[in-house]
């Protein structure tokens, strides 16, 4: 008998829709979810730790990674590039379990090229206001890049058609809770 193959989740939205957040707490609440540490080039923000929230790697680092046909799909956003590396994905899939992935935008069409049997969940903020409050409340960035970071945010609302499902993250319980609804309705269409 084969093992069942693991659930690919994405979950994606405009930056400071608190994918981070979200994630952290599904993670708490099912034992058979875990994540995909990405790779970035931007510079740690305070209380981010190495290897849980991101690998931090020099943009030369990256390029080399890219060459190696390392990542699943990587993009570059606010000047930074951010990568999911494919074997550590595939690996948890393999052995059973469900992966959750937190890209941007750009890289969730990559990987609905290359994993069209992935869950694409698109979480968006209640609203513009909100959404630029959390950005302002975890960013060092000077008022420039943080107006520049709301721009692109907008454009990447735009694409909350492209996915499978959209869950507003207007309270954060009620956000994990759906995620989790949509998970294990897919896990039971895989029985």
């Amino acid at each position: 008998m084969t093992a069942k193959r693991g659930l690919l989740v994405i979950i994606s939205g405009p930056s400071g829709v608190g994918k981070d957040s979200l994630i952290e707490r599904l993670v708490k609440r099912d034992s058979n979810l875990t994540y995909s540490v990405s790779f970035t080039t931007r510079p740690p923000r305070p209380g981010e730790v190495e290897g849980v929230s991101y690998s931090f790697v020099s943009r030369e680092r990256f390029e080399a990674l890219i060459k190696e046909s390392h990542f699943l799909e990587y993009a570059s956003y606010a000047g930074n590039l951010y990568g999911t590396p494919a074997s550590p994905v595939e690996a948890a899939r393999t052995a059973g379990r469900d992966i959750l992935l937190k890209i941007e935008v750009h890289g969730a069409e990559q990987v609905r090229k290359r994993a069209p049997d992935g869950l694409f969940i698109f979480i968006a903020p209640p609203n513009d206001d909100e959404l630029a409050r959390r950005q302002e409340l975890r960013s060092m960035e000077s008022q420039e890049d943080m107006a520049e970071r709301r721009k692109i945010a907008q454009k990447e609302m735009q694409f909350a058609s492209h996915y499978d499902h959209l869950v507003v993250n207007d309270d954060l319980d009620r956000a994990v809770q759906e995620v989790l609804t949509i998970i294990r309705r897919a896990r039971e269409r895989q029985t």
